[in-house]
């Protein structure tokens, strides 16, 4: 007589498919508000509210019409520029300094150049905006590009550290070795294989500053950057759909360039491994 199979035990809930859930619903908490910047930019309406009259492109229009705003917008990607190629200068030569070298000190060196990212910006600010104001420098861009560069130099460093972490130091020997200087070999053999790290780095850090609001208020004078004008013209109901416009298609712009600057990342990664 055979003996009858063991009943299977019940299986629990996948687990993951209630993590799936969780990261479904947080993402729509935290990015669906957003989703209403464009819609309300095409209503034909000051005000930001249901229902929608009707659809219109007017406000784009008044957008690129509005001569201050254009101008704020052109003095932020002006600041985003230098301080993306700035800070990953800077990164790259501290993240080659941390992974090549045997420094004294070196924990408290990184912990000491990473640290803007864990002080609270109103307080790096109002700092920056007390030590700016004792040399007698005068408040402009020139101050709100120092502070973004402080800001997004630990940024772009992270970003490098990681990509040099990953490729084999063997090649920067052997092109010791066959006689190139230091500084040719960083640029014949560090900085290709860099170049994903440095790309995201670019596009990272440039976000970062374009979007920075607190410093740039602190440090911005007569001169506002585009986050800074906005908070200003926020106070008058029929600047805000001019407002929404131009922040849709700078919301645009931000995913397109987060999602280059991830792509370039994965890019990198992929080549490390198939290096190794």
């Amino acid at each position: 007589m055979s003996a009858k199979p063991a009943h299977a035990p019940a299986r629990m809930g996948d687990p993951g498919s209630g993590l799936k859930l969780f990261a479904i619903a947080y993402l729509i908490f935290i990015y669906g508000p957003v989703l209403f910047l464009p819609l309300f930019s095409f209503n034909d309406s000051i005000f930001v509210a249901f229902p929608l009259t009707s659809f219109t492109t007017k406000w784009y229009e008044q957008a690129f019409a509005d001569e201050k705003m254009i101008g704020a917008l052109i003095s932020s990607l002006q600041v985003g520029g230098i301080v993306a190629v700035t800070s990953t200068i800077l990164g790259m030569f501290g993240a080659k300094a941390v992974t090549r070298y045997q420094i004294p000190g070196q924990g408290l060196i990184t912990a000491t150049i990473m640290l803007p990212l864990f002080i609270p910006e109103i307080i790096l600010g109002i700092s920056l905006l007390i030590l700016i104001n004792s040399v007698g420098i005068s408040l402009s861009l020139i101050t709100v590009t120092i502070g973004h560069i402080m800001l997004c130099t630990p940024f772009a460093m992270a970003v490098l550290s990681s990509r040099l972490h990953g490729f084999d130091r063997s090649l920067e020997e052997a092109s010791m070795d066959l006689g190139e200087t230091p500084w040719m070999t960083f640029w014949r053999v560090t900085f290709p294989l860099a170049a994903p790290g440095i790309v995201s780095s670019l596009l990272l850090t440039f976000i970062v500053s374009f979007d920075e609001f607190l410093l740039s208020f602190f440090l911005a004078g007569q001169e506002p950057t585009l986050p800074v004008y906005i908070w200003s013209q926020l106070r008058f109901p029929n600047k805000l759909p001019s407002v929404l416009a131009l922040g849709a298609l700078i919301l645009i712009a931000s995913c397109v360039l987060v999602v280059v600057a991830e792509w370039v990342r994965q890019l990198g990664t992929s080549e490390q491994k198939v290096g190794v």
